[in-house]
């Protein structure tokens, strides 16, 4: 298993969603079985070695790969809702978007007090949802020191973000540009 045989099953589509910008289609990998197992595999490769009671995964691509992590790991999965998908009292952090503003949501009731929990999510930009998510799992009581994604924009500054926030973070595989 190679991160760029893993690279090269995700599809890259140039100027969406508008001139520019490079989107990242992790749908190519999530239809290649032997592609979605590898990713799988390195993600757990990655939290081997730490304790992790738990995997979240924001919605929605991270929900595919945090639960196929959770599995590989033995742990439970945690999501991390858009605002208003929840029918329990939820706990909400806000966080900026780059035309305007979104929400992420949690049931409080997951998280049992100094839980260590693993936050995931598909792709690594900016990193606003992964501060806000971890922030989220931090206000509920869990202990959140590490983030996997499978896809890093580095030239996004996300990682670096992450680190203001006492994130360590890594990635199965990383593209230049955006």
């Amino acid at each position: 298993m190679t991160a760029a045989a893993i690279k090269a099953r995700i599809r890259t589509i140039p100027d969406f969603p508008k001139q520019g910008i490079q989107f990242r289609d992790i749908t190519t990998l999530l239809a290649d079985g032997e592609g979605l197992a590898m990713a799988v595999s390195a993600l757990a490769d990655m939290a081997r070695g730490t304790q992790v009671d738990a995997v979240a995964g924001i919605e929605a691509r991270g929900f595919i790969f945090g639960s196929a992590l959770a599995i590989a790991l033995g742990t439970g999965f945690i999501p991390l809702r858009k605002a208003g998908k929840l029918p329990v009292e939820t706990i909400g952090e806000d966080y900026a978007l780059e035309y305007g503003t979104a929400r992420l949501e949690l049931d409080p009731g997951l998280i049992s007090e100094g839980e260590r929990v693993l936050l995931l999510d598909d792709l690594l930009a900016t990193g606003g949802t992964a501060i806000a998510g971890a922030k989220l799992l931090r206000r509920a009581g869990a202990i959140v020191e590490r983030a996997v994604f499978v896809v890093d924009l580095p030239e996004l500054g996300g990682r670096q973000a992450l680190a203001g926030h006492d994130l360590a973070v890594e990635a199965v595989v990383s593209f230049e540009g955006h």
